[in-house]
């Protein structure tokens, strides 16, 4: 029996959920928790697109820092790249400091400069969680 002679419904009128990339941009939104470009909106403004462009390369100035800082972590207490970076994260939002400057601080401890005060204190308990968590 051919498929399209078999009893019930046709595969092909069957309704299937739709895949992630075609749903309403507002769905996907929630999900991410970013804003969506939508059809109605328009096209961004060049004042947008200078904005973002600058943010990119902020970005892209700030990350060797970052990545210093987490191969600093991995040679001082043997953990990974992504816990280094947990331990950098968390050590920020602890603080109410940016990564980027926690990262510097503890670059600058290499040269024999103090942390500051706000991020020494911190970062014990950024350890000891990180130690918690290996363990256990």
């Amino acid at each position: 029996m051919r498929p399209s002679q078999r009893p019930g419904p046709r595969r092909d009128l069957v309704e299937r959920p739709l895949p992630r990339a075609a749903r309403a941009p507002r769905e996907t939104a929630r999900e991410t928790g970013r804003e969506v470009d939508r059809p109605d909106r328009g096209m961004p403004t060049g004042e947008q697109l200078l904005a973002e462009t600058q943010q990119l390369k902020e970005a892209l100035e700030r990350r060797p820092v970052v990545d210093m800082a987490r191969g600093v972590l991995m040679a001082a207490w043997s953990c990974t790249a992504d816990e280094g970076w947990e331990i950098l994260v968390w050590v920020s939002q602890h603080s109410n400091t940016k990564v980027h400057d926690v990262a510097k601080a503890l670059i600058a401890t290499t040269q024999n400069e103090p942390l500051p005060a706000h991020i020494e204190e911190h970062l014990p308990a950024a350890r000891a969680r990180w130690l918690a968590s290996r363990d256990g």
